[in-house]
């Protein structure tokens, strides 16, 4: 990202938000009672309202690697963090997330923040959890669109404990992308769910939650992510 993009602006009301985006303007905004917002990219192929995974935020080199490779592909992402990463990052110490439908919420929010009639609707999506209460907020009130990357499909170990109930509400167009060993649901189990007819599942071979690969693979995360963001980028110009 470059200086002129990584531009901190200061707090905003979230009224104000809408016009600072429709200039085109990026980089760091501070929403009063909401928290920062990060805005990478030129919004050539469309927006991504990104939600980090529950053990690392925004500043998490995966998340870092996803949106600069989007950012490069004219995909613009608005990424945020959920206030329980922010009282982490003030008082220093680890906590656990709340319950997922606090965290719904809370999206739901920052989507109507971005979201304004001069500009294309966002899409939803997020890393892990993120994408877990997105998928739930698309269902609850509909989206255009949905990312999930790494999507928790069930616990680890815990396969018949599948977060797919919701997912027959879904009527947005949905891209899924899972590394092949993902602990969160593989290829062998996600190829025999009955996802939705309007959701796409690409595979990165090898990988696993965090979408790294074993190196007897010959490949790496670097190249996952790009890959990754190469499919995010056609899904969503194929839907924009």
């Amino acid at each position: 990202m470059s200086k002129e993009q990584y531009r901190d602006h200061g707090q905003l009301m979230p009224e104000e938000l809408p016009e600072r985006l429709g200039r085109g303007e990026r980089g760091r905004f501070q929403i009063m009672g909401q928290g920062a917002l990060e805005v990478w990219g030129e919004a050539r192929h469309g927006r991504l309202l990104l939600a980090h995974g529950a053990g690392a935020g925004q500043d998490s080199s995966f998340m870092q690697r996803l949106r600069s490779a989007l950012a490069e592909r004219g995909v613009q992402t608005l990424a945020i963090e959920f206030a329980y990463m922010q009282r982490i990052r003030e008082e220093g110490r680890r906590r656990p997330p709340p319950k997922i439908d606090r965290l719904v919420d809370e999206l739901a929010t920052w989507c109507d923040i971005v979201s304004h009639p001069s500009m294309s609707p966002p899409w939803l999506g997020g890393k892990s959890m993120g994408g877990r209460a997105a998928s739930l907020l698309a269902a609850r009130d509909g989206a255009a669109g949905l990312i999930l990357c790494g999507y928790p499909f069930h616990p680890p170990g815990k396969s018949e404990n599948t977060r797919l109930a919701h997912w027959p509400l879904l009527a947005c167009p949905v891209l899924v992308v899972q590394g092949t060993r993902d602990p969160f649901g593989g290829r062998d189990e996600i190829e025999n769910y009955d996802l939705p007819s309007r959701t796409r599942v690409h595979f990165l071979e090898d990988g696993e939650h965090d979408w790294k690969p074993r190196k007897v693979s010959g490949r790496t995360q670097a190249s996952l992510i790009d890959e990754a963001a190469g499919a995010i980028y056609e899904h969503m110009t194929a839907h924009h």
